[in-house]
This record gives structure tokens, sequence and C-alpha cells, in this order.
């Protein structure tokens, strides 16, 4: 067993064991499914569809498993990659990560405390910018990692410690509550936990487009070499952890992009696939990126 630069430690192989908390989980919730059923009716009928169908993605790294709606997920996605497209080192995503799960449960809110809004709760009375910079999310995740490289060891000293230091929030301990959460997205979401993010989405629209897709790799990870060809884009990527970064995020941004199908060598998501996650096979460095 080897830690990874987040300390969350995969098995040899570099993929996270099957997390023992998701399958408890899973468990509990069959003895409900069934309970509710024996009672009858078309209540737990509709239960057990909606509870199959509604949209959610599952973050999975060192036996650890994260649940978020596709939106919090897709926003989890682009901070990520910024850390990525900056070059900054994997504790930079996991603070920040941490930060926007208290601040804003990693979601871009109109409303806060005061005048703070965005997914880092910013206030414009302080300094961060305007309400509508505050509200692009590349924009206001770019001014947090522009407050913390200024911020003394940041890549050691407690997370909390360092979150409080860059947010100044008026509950400086509340960031400690969510430090796991950070950790493990930042895993997946930086390429060190491999097959660690799959999501179940609702059938694509149609219209997607593969320059979108490529100008939001350039815009949110820095990746300018995605080769369109009809409606997919190939992204080769330096090794094998980039090609995993791309490829979650990828899956993480399915739904706002109109994504479908990831491959990344022999491994696939398929969004019509549901809950089957990634298929076995050999990864590389080669990812493929297809939409509707």
């Amino acid at each position: 067993m080897a830690p990874d630069p987040l300390g969350l430690v995969t098995d040899e192989s570099g993929v996270s064991p099957d997390p023992p908390r998701r399958r408890r989980r899973g468990r509990a919730a069959l003895l409900v499914v069934l309970a509710i059923v024996a009672g009858g009716g078309w209540a737990a009928s509709r239960f057990l569809y909606d509870s199959v169908r509604t949209p959610q993605c599952t973050i999975t790294a060192a036996g650890m498993a994260e649940s978020l709606d596709p939106e919090q997920t897709g926003n989890a996605a682009l901070i990520a990659a910024l850390s990525i497209k900056r070059d900054l080192p994997p504790r930079a995503a996991t603070i920040a990560l941490t930060t926007a799960y208290q601040e804003s449960k990693i979601l871009n809110i109109t409303y806060g405390d005061r005048d703070s809004v965005g997914l880092f709760q910013q206030r414009p009375s302080q300094g961060w910018g305007t309400r509508k910079q505050i509200l692009d999310p590349v924009y206001s995740t770019n001014k947090f990692y522009d407050a913390l490289l200024k911020v003394e060891d940041y890549e050691h000293a407690d997370i909390t410690e360092i979150a409080q230091k860059v947010q100044r929030s008026g509950y400086p301990e509340a960031y400690r509550d969510h430090e796991g959460q950070g950790r493990v997205l930042a895993s997946a979401l930086t390429g060190h936990s491999p097959a660690g993010l799959s999501c179940r989405l609702e059938e694509a629209t149609t219209g997607a487009s593969p320059a979108a897709v490529a100008k939001a790799l350039a815009t949110e990870m820095g990746v300018k070499q995605a080769e369109p060809s009809g409606q997919s884009l190939t992204v080769t990527a330096p090794d094998q952890r980039t090609a995993w970064a791309v490829a979650h995020w990828s899956v993480a941004r399915a739904a706002q992009l109109g994504v479908t199908g990831v491959a990344i060598g022999e491994r696939q998501w398929d969004r019509d696939a549901g809950d089957e996650g990634w298929s076995e096979g050999a990864a590389s460095p080669t990812v493929s990126i297809t939409l509707r």
C-alpha cells in the first residue's frame, strides 16, 4: 500500500478499494426498499423508481465514498481542473474543495451572509471582485487560488487553518467538518484515484458541441490539444494520472456538456449504462470523449 500526494492510500494498481461504507449503505437501502415493497402499493414502486433514476455522481478514493448531484460534481471538477491548469499541488485542490463544500455545498449560489455569493461565498465588500465576477466560477476559483498562494506553508499546514486565513470566516472551525470530502474529491479529480468517479445521469439531449467541450477543457484544465472527429474528441495526456484527471473531468461535466461516453484506453464510461461505472481493461494516456 502506498500513499498518494493527498494522503489517501490506494492499492498497488492505483485503484482505490471498493468503499465498505458504500456497500453497507447499499445493503441498508435494499432492506428499506424490500420493507416498503412488502407494504405494497403505487407509492412503493414510485419510491423505488425515483431512487434508481435520480441523477447522482459517486466519487471514491481509499475506501471512502461521497455522493453529489451532477451540478455539484461539475463545479468540483472545475475547481480541481483549475488547480491542474495552474500547476498547483493536489493539496491546493483539497483546500479549495474543502472550503467550497463548507461555504456553498459546491453550488454557485446567488445569496449568502450579507453580500457573499458564489462557490466560495466571497464578498464584493471584502475586495474579491464584483458580484458578477464572483458568480463566474472560473473567476472566483482563480481568486481563491490567488489568495491561497499568499499563505505561507499552505502545502503542509492544517487545512482548516489555511482555509480560514484565505476566507476570514465567522465560523473558522467549520471547515474541519469537510476535510474528508475535500480529500476524496481532490484525489479522484486530480487523477490520483483511477476510475474513482462515475455518474448516473439523465439521457443526453441532442446538439452537444465538441467545440464547446474543447473550449471548456482549455479554459478549465489548460488542455489545448483536444482533437475533434465528428462527435468525439481525443486528448493525449503526458501521463496516465493526467489522463484520468481529463477522463474524470469529462464524466463530471457530462451533464452540462452533453458527454455520452468516455474511454481511457480499454476502460470506458457509458452514460447509458447507469450505475455500472467504468468497464474493466487497461488504461492509457489517451482519452476519447464522445457526444451525442
